[in-house]
């Protein structure tokens, strides 16, 4: 899987390359630091311009047929291990709930990478065969205040793998 290499993106892929946690080409120089965020343009190589990355929160639901609880907490904790990123999880006997931030160009990239996770981790983390049934994808400064304004989504405390 390609995530966020620079240069063109290699014949037959989509215009853009996804990205996922940081390359550390976004650093940018140390009078960029002040900069402006949020998917602002900077200088990059050569006096180009490039997107900056973004902090994007993500709540992934997926559901389908009953497995028992021991093995999709089992499939959870492994899941965590190999995706570090993750918050939060919960789950049941016929569905579950993913959190946690993923740093992407933009919101479509963000997406994309949120909707691949169960995907790509099905066969080594022994996931449930479940379907995706939700997601949603929300920038930093949306996540806070909705946190903030009580109607959000809570903060992911506990962190963990966690039943309903």
């Amino acid at each position: 899987m390609r995530r966020g290499l620079p240069g063109a993106p290699p014949r037959g892929t989509a215009e853009r390359a996804l990205t996922s946690v940081g390359t550390g080409e976004d650093s940018g120089r140390p009078d960029d630091r002040g900069a402006q965020r949020d998917g602002a343009k900077r200088h990059g190589p050569e006096g180009g311009r490039r997107e900056t990355s973004r902090l994007w929160h993500i709540t992934l639901s997926v559901s389908g047929a009953e497995a028992p609880l021991k093995e999709v907490r089992r499939a959870l904790e492994q899941l965590a291990h190999d995706h570090p990123f993750l918050l939060t999880s919960r789950y049941a006997n016929d569905h579950a709930e993913i959190r946690y931030w993923e740093e992407a160009r933009d919101l479509h990239d963000a997406a994309a990478v949120a909707l691949r996770l169960w995907g790509e981790h099905r066969s080594t983390a022994k996931l449930p065969p479940w379907e995706i049934v939700g997601l949603e994808v929300i920038d930093r400064e949306t996540y806070h205040q909705r946190v903030a304004e009580g109607y959000g989504p809570p903060p992911a405390s506990p962190v963990g793998v966690h039943p309903f």
